[in-house]
């Protein structure tokens, strides 16, 4: 009787007919550190660049196609926002995270999300806690931002504050649950939002590309945008060609109002041009001159 094919060791195993991207594949599983306790894990995906390709041309198969005009082709859809062949390509996340900063994350409504429950599951002992380079006064001008650092004694006594608070919140609440044996989800009520969460994040490519857009910029929290880094890292290797174009036509690029344009016009012509006769907002005008690099 011969022996069934499916049950013998010897036999090669088929190549992959999925597309694959091997840089990632590398990483798949693979913890990315970030702040103190948290991660970033890529765990699966679906598609590549040239799932992109082949869905903006409606064609199965790689066809005649170069390698150069697939290129060309991506660039031009990032360019123009042609989003829609984007959203071909999928990736899943494993994230480590601080519930504060989970918070912030969960206000992109364009994922599939399941996160760990405190209903069911105890929350072990880990918290953020914040390094004395990161703490920061309000500031003043910036109603959502950080302004001059905390220093010296003042910084290190902050720290501790924190830490200690954490920890105190913690004992309560492993107390609440060994003592009167209070049900879980109440006991979790006590802890703070620095505590670390876990959730595992599904989104396709043009989603997580705007959720980048917005969390990679230097005025995004920093605590989000460590985690921001720590997936474009794993993105650049997913879609390298793709990720080229994002960071050409969106990360380095500016977005310019029509009254910008026209400011910008009339300095390219050789014109003296003030704030008071373009229309725009003294802030309108502070970012236009960010933006041109001038002092």
């Amino acid at each position: 009787m011969a022996e069934n094919d499916d049950n013998n060791p010897q036999r090669e195993a088929e190549p992959s007919r999925r597309p694959v991207a091997p840089a990632l594949d590398a990483r798949l599983g693979l913890p990315v550190q970030c702040l103190d306790h948290g991660f970033v894990r890529a765990i699966d995906y679906f598609g590549d660049d040239a799932a992109i390709v082949q869905a903006a041309r409606v064609s199965y198969g790689k066809g005649t196609r170069k390698v150069s005009e697939d290129r060309q082709l991506i660039r031009y859809l990032m360019r123009h926002r042609h989003t829609t062949p984007f959203e071909m390509c999928e990736i899943k996340f494993h994230v480590k995270l601080p519930i504060f900063v989970a918070r912030q994350w969960i206000r992109h409504r364009t994922a599939n999300v399941n996160e760990i429950s405190g209903r069911y599951s105890v929350f072990t002992d880990e918290y953020y806690t914040p390094a004395v380079e990161n703490l920061a006064r309000q500031s003043s001008d910036n109603k959502q931002g950080r302004g001059a650092l905390l220093e010296g004694e003042e910084a290190t006594d902050v720290q501790n504050q924190l830490s200690r608070h954490a920890s105190g919140s913690y004992a309560l609440y492993q107390s609440l649950l060994s003592g009167p044996d209070l049900a879980r989800e109440l006991a979790r009520m006590t802890l703070p939002v620095s505590y670390y969460t876990e959730w595992y994040w599904k989104i396709d490519l043009h989603n997580l590309l705007h959720f980048l857009a917005l969390r990679l910029d230097p005025h995004a929290q920093y605590e989000i945008r460590v985690y921001a880094e720590a997936m474009a890292s794993l993105v650049r290797d997913w879609v390298p060609v793709a990720w080229e174009a994002f960071e050409d036509y969106r990360l380095g690029s500016f977005n310019l109002s029509q009254q910008m344009v026209t400011a910008v016009r009339r300095m390219v012509n050789g014109e003296a041009v003030e704030r008071e006769s373009t229309g725009l907002s003294k802030r309108e005008w502070e970012e236009l001159r960010a933006m041109l690099g001038r002092a």
